[in-house]
């Protein structure tokens, strides 16, 4: 039984540690970049776009499937870094925890 109420404190404990950890990731931002930085996508840690940014010589009516090709590649690796984030945070914050492997948090 003791150890019962020693889970659900760490736990409880957890929940708190949970919501905090939240509210930081909506402040973290994130850059991801393709074309050798010609197009950059600023995200939060939520995964919010936050900036775009396209160098002007990119602008071209004839090559729009290019730009949009870099756009969604440099969306896609500011999402990867927010995602790593969220990992780490998370990681850091259920270390010592009995967690089974595998299992994914946030829930």
């Amino acid at each position: 039984m003791k150890d019962i109420m020693g889970m659900m404190g760490k736990v409880k404990e957890m929940q708190t540690k949970m919501v905090e950890m939240q509210a930081e990731m909506e402040n973290i931002e994130v850059v991801g970049s393709a074309g050798a930085g010609m197009v950059t996508v600023t995200l939060s840690g939520k995964g919010t776009m936050k900036a775009l940014s396209i160098d002007p010589t990119l602008i071209s009516p004839d090559d729009v499937e290019m730009m949009e090709d870099l756009i969604i590649a440099a969306h896609n690796d500011a999402k990867g870094k927010a995602e790593a984030a969220m990992a780490e945070k998370t990681q850091e914050l259920t270390a010592g925890l009995p967690i089974p492997p595998g299992m994914k948090l946030p829930f």
